[in-house]
């Protein structure tokens, strides 16, 4: 059976769980799984994980990411973004400097009230089906992280290009819909593209297509041990794999605490185990069963 990762730069107007259902049917495996939605009409980085590999979206979920995206100045929609329905329009007058003194405020730890249009949920709803039924309900702001967000161009007197690099959990659009209320004239996002997730960048990418025409899909899957390429390995002998393999610890004495990629002597991919006081434990196992 296919398994590994496979990092699709996802078309627009194609919903994330869109992306996972065709791949789902040209690699014939039910196993599927994503890490970080993407709206309809974002584009870019999807890592998707296939077969035993999905046991990794858990960590790969919880990574930073990096988008670029435009910022529409003067017009506030129900969706913060370009798509929605114009429901405020303050012309924006103001300059390049105007942008960049208030790009300061929302670097670092912020928070940021998840939109209405999100697929967050509030006593078992969804915000989105509330929004649609025209319901706003109130939200708590949620503590997000911004760890870089630059001006890269000014595209339209009103529409400027920027990239931001962020935590689990930030909403682009929020973050537009913030910037223009600083500014006074109210703001939107107006296109967006994932240049960076789980440590995957549009480098390491293919698009839908090269998948759905490809004679042989599976070589274009990394494996499933390149995502925790940033962790020492280490090679097990038979008796250790033996153990592994049963879900016992393995005591390691000489071994320093920390995270490690766990093989076996024919290379195959164990786990991803943890080492603590001398002790070796799985954290997550990716050998088939």
């Amino acid at each position: 059976m296919p398994s590994g990762i496979i990092v699709i730069d996802k078309p627009s107007d194609w919903t994330s769980m869109d992306v996972c259902a065709k791949l789902r049917g040209r690699f014939h495996e039910k196993r599927v799984g994503h890490a970080g939605t993407l709206d309809p009409m974002a584009t870019g980085v999807l890592p998707v994980f296939l077969g035993r590999a999905t046991r990794a979206v858990t960590f790969a979920s919880e990574s930073e990411k990096e988008y670029q995206f435009g910022l529409k100045l003067g017009v506030v929609t129900n969706t913060q973004d370009i798509t929605g329905q114009v429901v405020e329009q303050t012309p924006f007058t103001g300059s390049v400097e105007d942008l960049l003194s208030v790009l300061p405020r929302f670097r670092g730890d912020i928070r940021q009230v998840p939109p209405m249009y999100s697929a967050i949920k509030i006593n078992g709803q969804k915000l989105y089906d509330l929004a649609r039924k025209g319901r706003e309900v109130e939200r708590a702001p949620r503590p997000v992280t911004i760890h870089a967000l630059e001006l890269e161009d000014r595209l339209e007197p009103d529409e400027f290009l920027l990239r931001v690099r962020c935590s689990k959990g930030t909403y682009v659009r929020t973050l537009c819909h913030d910037i223009g209320a600083a500014l006074g004239c109210g703001g939107c996002m107006s296109s967006l593209r994932r240049t960076m997730a789980a440590g995957f960048t549009l480098a390491h990418s293919v698009t839908l297509d090269t998948v759905l025409q490809a004679q042989d899909p599976a070589a274009l899957l990394l494996p499933v041990d390149t995502y925790f390429s940033g962790y020492p390995d280490l090679v097990a002998d038979p008796e250790q794999e033996k153990r592994i393999r049963n879900g016992a610890a393995l005591p390691m004495p000489t071994l320093a605490d920390g995270r490690y990629r766990v093989y076996s002597q024919d290379g195959t991919f164990l786990a991803l185990s943890q080492g603590e006081n001398g002790i070796l434990t799985t954290v997550k196992s990716f050998y088939e069963v």
